[in-house]
């Protein structure tokens, strides 16, 4: 059992917006790092900083595939993540919102 302390470090990088919509994306799917550069429209380094907050917190996973890092969700052991990212919008609407389509494979 995680400690209130956890708890409030873990939903403190939710109230983040970019973070939360790339929790939502991750929803359904693995992402590469390249195609979150894409359709957030912010740099890479940005992207991988907010990945990286992340992943030290244990919410996300990545997978190095060549060049490109891809990520995952990682909250089985989060059930406070996972039933708030159930009431999160799917990805047609995160992108509808973001105004983008659906990236393209630049990294397989």
């Amino acid at each position: 059992m995680e400690s209130i302390s956890d708890i409030a470090e873990d939903l403190k990088l939710l109230g983040d917006k970019t973070r939360l919509q790339i929790l939502s994306l991750l929803k359904e799917r693995e992402w590469c790092v390249c195609e979150f550069v894409e359709v957030f429209d912010i740099s890479q380094p940005a992207i991988s900083q907010h990945l990286r907050k992340l992943k030290d917190r244990g919410i996300v996973k990545e997978q190095k595939r060549g060049q490109w890092v891809h990520y995952s969700l990682n909250v089985q052991d989060k059930p406070y993540i996972s039933a708030i990212l159930e009431l999160t919008p799917g990805s047609d609407i995160i992108l509808t919102q973001l105004n983008t389509k659906a990236p393209n494979a630049c990294c397989d």
